[in-house]
């Protein structure tokens, strides 16, 4: 696969196999990973979902954490070898608690969403970001919820007009939107 300009967006639900899907249309050689989440050292579960990720993952890949150093949008923007981003669900969680923002109006993250929608649009390299599709399921019974559903559903359409591809992953199968 060539590393000139293309943006692909990887959607799907909880073990959907999206994030396999994603690490396999990374071209061989080097390739930047950035990963949105940090590491709780508090929870297990999730320190456990993380080492699988990082041993699934070629040991010559190169690993950044947006959430501990400059943000997704000015890592992006700073270019570099083919990028796989995973994923948009904990960069989203990451930047509402960053703000406070899980009891503010809907939009109050807003322009971070623009900031990094607008560093996906100018990126100018091979880049495949992933994220979670939580339209399809039950209308979550919190706020919080309610809310992550709708910013991140508002976030990956806005992906979706300036990715030149849109791929659904569901029950290990990806098909394609766009």
């Amino acid at each position: 696969m060539s590393t000139a300009a293309h943006r692909t967006l990887v959607l799907g639900g909880a073990r959907s196999g999206k994030s396999g899907h994603a690490e396999s249309l990374m071209p061989a050689g080097a390739v930047r990973y950035i990963a949105t989440s940090a590491l709780d050292p508090d929870d297990t579960d999730w320190a456990d979902r993380i080492e699988e990720h990082r041993r699934r993952r070629p040991a010559h890949w190169t690993t950044l954490e947006s959430a501990s150093g400059p943000g997704l949008a000015e890592l992006l923007r700073a270019g570099g070898p083919p990028t796989l981003v995973d994923d948009l669900g904990t960069w989203l969680t990451t930047e509402l608690d960053a703000a406070d923002a899980w009891d503010a109006p809907r939009g109050t993250i807003g322009t971070r969403c623009d900031d990094l929608v607008d560093a996906v649009s100018g990126h100018a390299g091979m880049l495949v970001l992933v994220s979670p599709e939580v339209g399809l399921g039950v209308i979550p019974e919190t706020r919080s919820g309610r809310l992550f559903r709708d910013e991140i559903g508002a976030l990956n359409g806005r992906l979706a007009q300036v990715c030149d591809e849109v791929l659904l992953s569901v029950a290990g199968l990806t098909v394609r939107l766009k």
